[in-house]
């Protein structure tokens, strides 16, 4: 399987445009399997989806699994996972995590071609206290029953390579592809995977390509995956 983890910025990029078929069309050159995304929805009112829904359904060869909890959201608290049509989604579940202000994750079981993996999104908090709180909720939530083949990918906003991520790194490795903020000068590898002992990485990187140096401030990260 693969995994693409992108922060999208609402779908507005480095030229100041919200293009939300750009991000679809940087996804589709992607081509993953499952998609994490994060700021996916508007922060204010009713939090629309910055890419409508319609969009995905018309440009892409993904559904959206569902997790929001209004009709026009595609997300929650901006989190959003997208799965390519043909993989089964076997259960969802938002995931609240502890902050200042709300912040959750989101969690998607897919039936992958070896067996199913449990994927979760999340979008760290900016101060590292919260984001260790956040890190061992995670950690928590993936020892009860998410089992060895899974991972956890988003925006950890973690600027260190050794600390702040402790507690996941107990059970799952910390990957990071490489720098992908900010997407016109990498300077940071702010997007990150936390890969379970039961799934094998067979590659990894990240996209950047002229498009997605446009797209939104991080560049997307992706992982090729398979179960051990």
């Amino acid at each position: 399987m693969r995994i693409v983890s992108y922060n999208i910025r609402k779908a507005k990029g480095t030229d100041r445009r919200r293009a939300p078929g750009r991000i679809l069309d940087i996804l589709n050159k992607l081509d993953p399997d499952v998609v994490l995304l994060q700021e996916a929805d508007l922060r204010l009112g009713a939090r629309p989806a910055a890419l409508p829904p319609g969009l995905i359904e018309s440009a892409t060869d993904f559904e959206v699994a569902p997790l929001a909890v209004s009709d026009v959201s595609i997300g929650w608290h901006g989190n959003a996972i997208l799965v390519r049509r043909g993989l089964g989604i076997l259960r969802t579940e938002r995931i609240d995590l502890p902050a200042l202000e709300p912040r959750g994750a989101v969690l998607a079981e897919v039936a992958g071609p070896s067996g199913p993996v449990t994927v979760i999104g999340a979008h760290l908090a900016l101060l590292r206290p919260w984001r260790r709180r956040q890190v061992a909720a995670l950690a928590r939530r993936l020892g009860q029953d998410a089992g060895p083949a899974s991972l956890v990918a988003g925006d950890f906003n973690e600027w260190s390579p050794k600390k702040g991520l402790e507690a996941l790194a107990e059970s799952h490795e910390i990957l990071a592809p490489g720098r992908s903020f900010h997407a016109r000068r990498p300077v940071s590898a702010l997007d990150r995977f936390a890969i379970g002992q039961g799934l094998e990485v067979v590659a990894a990187g990240v996209d950047q390509s002229p498009l997605a140096q446009r797209g939104s401030d991080h560049l997307p990260i992706w992982a090729e995956i398979a179960r051990r």
